[in-house]
């Protein structure tokens, strides 16, 4: 039985059993829920619906190896049965940015898109729009990780590896810059509990 064969979690119970998981059971992921997985988190708001998320889900045992050395030899990479790269790329948004306007906004929709995105960033450096875009990423890397508790699977937020290596094993752009690695898969560990301040701590109500 799939994970999508059974009842989906609510938002908070995907908020609340999410743990930072390295150790997986050993069995892959059905192509139909890493789709659904990914489909949900496609779903994540972003300025001006601009989507500027990519996702490279990677399954190939000897890629994962080296997509594990330019972790610095992190053992989820491999350990899991999937891993998937959330990057953002701004030159494709801005190139095809036209297919985010909302078909209910007619051609007069995809025009005012494509003015709008020439000119907030048309004059801009490729790495300073690439900065705003990666910032959308950022929105639906989050959401990835929920959707993907709220199917019953784990993962573990990744920052720590060299972008430029990956570029390369990839084949990706030289200007995407990347939101994080993602290793997913059913726990074979519980992880440790949540450790965080409390809401005092880190707000202020005005």
């Amino acid at each position: 039985m799939t994970a999508t064969a059974l009842r989906p979690a609510t938002v908070t119970e995907a908020i609340e059993t999410r743990r930072s998981i390295r150790k997986f059971v050993q069995e892959p992921i059905p192509a139909a829920d890493l789709h659904e997985v990914l489909r949900l988190a496609s779903l994540a708001p972003s300025a001006w619906n601009a989507q500027t998320w990519r996702f490279a889900v990677i399954q190939n045992p000897e890629l994962q190896a080296k997509l594990q050395e330019a972790a610095y030899g992190q053992g989820q990479i491999t350990n899991a049965p999937a891993v998937i790269v959330v990057y953002s790329d701004m030159e494709d948004t801005l190139d095809t940015v036209e297919e985010t306007a909302h078909p209910g906004m007619g051609e007069a929709g995809r025009t005012g898109q494509r003015n709008t995105f020439n000119g907030a960033f048309g004059a801009q450096e490729v790495a300073q729009r690439g900065a705003w875009g990666l910032s959308q990423a950022n929105i639906a890397f989050g959401f990835l990780m929920l959707a993907a508790r709220g199917l019953g699977y784990d993962t573990v937020p990744m920052l720590g590896f060299n972008p430029e290596k990956v570029k390369e094993l990839l084949g990706l752009p030289a200007h995407v810059q990347f939101a994080g690695l993602l290793p997913i898969g059913k726990r074979a560990e519980e992880g440790f509990p949540h450790h965080r301040h409390n809401v005092e701590r880190i707000a202020k109500f005005y």
